[in-house]
């Protein structure tokens, strides 16, 4: 009788001992503060009948990796994972942090003028988010900002258009090229550099155009020795 006892009275304390562990593991580990959580930064922009008529970019303040969704708003949705270098990153979070990170912030210029499609920038960080839209904004650092991004678009859509072409289309692997040298011409790409493994296995494969294959070295010949003009 007395072992019976002895035995339930340290299962009573064990299930108490167990019973009290969730509690006191919850109370041990520290709560993720706002300060310790990283930044996301969103840009998007509808435009119907436009071609296309929605982008989206979204990077993050403590990694290169960043995703672009471009397409028509019949298309099914689906985002493409691509990178974004900290240099970049840093200036673009530097631009949101002197519009207060979309807190308050109205960009529109409120004039009677074309619909010139809906964008919009969004910050989060953690549970706290800010959000602001416009058609047009005279704001320097917001115009800088969505240029920014409108150039990451354009890179990501004219790298995607290469890479159609090197597989579907190689007699117009010329005509994209072309594409792409108006853009480096006008400095409309903000990191060309991306496009250099495509450039280069452009320019190292006999079954495209010579002329073409010339255009591709030349053009990495440039981005390499950072000229764009």
């Amino acid at each position: 009788m007395r072992t019976s006892l002895t035995r339930l009275v340290l299962l009573a304390s064990l299930a108490s001992t167990l019973i009290g562990l969730p509690a006191r593991a919850a109370a041990s580990t520290p709560a993720l503060s706002p300060a310790s959580a990283h930044a996301k930064l969103s840009y998007r922009r509808i435009f119907k009948s436009s071609s296309p008529e929605f982008i989206e970019i979204i990077v993050h303040d403590d990694s290169d990796a960043a995703t672009f969704e471009i397409r028509q708003l019949d298309e099914d949705p689906g985002a493409t994972p691509f990178e974004v270098s900290a240099p970049l990153r840093e200036k673009m979070f530097d631009l949101a942090a002197q519009l207060k990170n979309f807190q308050g912030q109205d960009l529109d210029v409120h004039r009677r003028i074309a619909n010139l499609g809906e964008k919009s920038f969004r910050w989060e960080k953690g549970s706290e988010s800010h959000e602001t839209k416009f058609n047009y904004t005279l704001n320097s650092a917001a115009t800088q900002l969505m240029q920014i991004f409108e150039g990451l678009a354009r890179q990501q859509e004219l790298v995607t258009l290469l890479e159609r072409r090197m597989k579907y289309d190689r007699l117009g692997i010329n005509d994209a090229l072309l594409q792409f040298e108006t853009d480096l011409n006008h400095k409309l790409l903000p990191e060309p550099q991306r496009a250099l493994p495509t450039l280069d296995q452009i320019a190292g494969d006999s079954r495209f155009v010579d002329v073409g294959r010339q255009r591709a070295r030349a053009l990495a010949e440039r981005i390499r020795h950072g000229s764009q003009s």
